[in-house]
């Protein structure tokens, strides 16, 4: 099949859309390309930092502050919560700071502590002090130099060297003005009958609670291993060096806070989403016969880049074919693309801390055969009739009943032409097919739960409804991220196709992947 030649960029995608007006192309074309450009060229245009930037900027101290003042009206006025920041970079990958860390103080720096004392309501940053050597070699890094620096990014009270921690009292003694800090007494208040700290692993780049979890307790049972997660060990260490104190899980806490995503949260989610829209746009524009898995993977990629995400939200799942396609979190990608074969891709960007998580399916020949376009089709009818009644007040329950009432004349004009695919269809309208999926946010598999009660604004979580043949070990799915606002929802990939038409137009379009096509070692010349 010969693919067109297609643009990449926001620019060029609307002097193709005015191109194809003007040589009266098809309007359902224009309307496509119309569409995405503004976002494309939007997420070209802005305009990068003139030097290296070395602390964030993304989140207002204040918006800190406000997290600290939910902590202290959570843990009470008799005690302590202390959070473990990121360990020093064990290699030369790019530093990047534990999801509960970063909510809470917006810092960076490895080896950090923040610790919020409930009877003072202060908070303290501990830092390292600077290390001249390392930022000769890798650039600025917050320190426990900066004071003031710190304490206008975190919304910090006080600025500390780690080296202050190590007293016999810590994190329970007062500062001589009754400021959280590592000296013994002096201060007013109590000592706190509770620390709070992290139970369970924390999360850093791709990872999510349970995957965590799981890979710790296959540590634990490893005759030869038994090793803890580092908030574990923590833990450990609190329980033993305060015999006297109440050691509480603070997850909870900030689990049910990062539930309710902010304005600014919220616009993060949204870039994330815009990027990972585009990227999958790119990789069924590169989709042909003889291209692989691993291929199209870089055509997202390449967006993410180009866009400012320079992290992966989660490794891709780029699969072709049936059997690639069952395994639900494949991960190989190294397959080449046969003729006749979908595609489905779930990918999106780590983009300053947050992430998003969608997924589409489709033809790698750029034409739905008829039996792909009957099941496809019925996922994309029943997605929508969920999608547009989401709003507050309800819960997902309800919301899964009023779809399957919708889907009726649904199932009454469609002709299924297997038993097996109708017995699909339905179990799919009856369960929900996992269509109200998990949470997502700082994490793909966000922490914070929104099932079993009324949704509320600002919950942000992947619509994600999935149907299986098992007769045939066919598995099929829709997945877009969205939030829940004041009136309904906003899908923030509404402009990434849905429609098959939209789609199969895509992959007859020339992507980045036959722009630079893969150059094989016998091409290159030798001396």
């Amino acid at each position: 099949m010969r693919k067109s030649n297609a643009p990449i960029t926001g620019a060029c995608a609307y002097n193709r859309a005015v191109n194809s007006h003007e040589t009266g192309a098809g309007s359902h074309e224009v309307e496509v390309s119309m569409k995405v450009a503004p976002i494309a060229a939007a997420l070209l245009l802005v305009p990068g930092a003139a030097g290296a930037q070395y602390y964030q900027t993304d989140f207002p101290a204040d918006e800190f502050k406000a997290r600290h003042a939910q902590v202290f009206a959570q843990i009470g006025e008799n005690a302590v919560a202390v959070v473990q920041g990121v360990h020093q970079t064990e290699g030369f990958t790019l530093p990047r700071q534990h999801n509960t860390f970063y909510y809470l103080s917006g810092i960076e720096t490895p080896g950090a502590y923040l610790l919020l004392d409930g009877r003072t309501k202060k908070v303290t940053l501990y830092l390292p002090p600077r290390n001249q050597r390392l930022e000769a070699a890798e650039g600025r890094v917050l320190s426990a130099d900066d004071v003031e620096l710190v304490k206008r990014v975190s919304g910090a009270d006080e600025v500390a060297s780690v080296e202050a921690m190590a007293t016999a009292g810590w994190p329970l003694t007062l500062g001589p003005a009754g400021t959280a800090g590592g000296g013994r007494g002096g201060g007013r208040g109590a000592a706190p009958t509770a620390v709070y700290a992290e139970f369970s692993p924390a999360e850093n780049l791709g990872q999510s609670r349970g995957e965590l979890v799981s890979s710790e307790t296959a540590r634990v049972n490893d005759f030869w291993d038994g090793a803890v997660s580092r908030q574990k060990r923590f833990v450990e260490l609190l329980r033993a060096r305060q015999a006297r104190a109440e050691i509480r899980n603070l997850n909870p806490i900030l689990d049910e806070m990062r539930s309710i995503k902010s304005p600014r949260e919220i616009a993060m989610v949204r870039r994330a989403s815009q990027i990972a829209g585009l990227a999958m746009m790119e990789a069924m524009r590169s989709t042909e016969p003889g291209v692989t898995e691993y291929q199209l993977d870089a055509a997202a990629r390449y967006v993410f880049l180009v866009n400012d995400a320079r992290l992966e939200g989660y490794r891709s799942i780029t699969a072709s074919g049936t059997e690639n396609i069952n395994n639900m979190h494949y991960f190989r990608n190294t397959s080449s693309l046969k003729d006749g074969d979908l595609v489905l891709m779930d990918y999106a960007p780590d983009y300053r801390y947050y992430t998003s998580d969608i997924g589409r399916v489709w033809p790698v020949n750029g034409k739905y055969a008829a039996w792909q376009r009957e099941l496809i089709q019925f996922i994309l009818e029943y997605r929508s009739a969920v999608m547009t009644r989401i709003r507050p007040g309800v819960t997902s329950r309800q919301i899964m009943d009023e779809a399957k009432a919708a889907m009726e004349p649904v199932f009454a004009r469609t002709k299924f032409s297997k038993p097996t695919f109708e017995k699909a269809a339905r179990m799919l309208v009856e369960t929900g097919g996992g269509v109200f999926s998990h949470t997502v946010g700082m994490a793909v598999h966000d922490v914070g739960r929104y099932a079993g009660a009324p949704l509320k604004p600002g919950q942000v979580f992947s619509v994600d409804p999935q149907l299986w043949v098992r007769e045939e070990n066919l598995y099929l799915r829709y997945e877009d991220t969205v939030v829940v606002t004041e009136t309904g929802v906003e899908n923030f990939t509404d402009f990434l196709p849905s429609e098959l038409a939209d789609m199969e137009q895509l992959v007859q379009e020339k992507g980045v992947v036959q722009k630079a096509p893969p150059v094989p070692a016998s091409a290159i010349p030798r001396k």
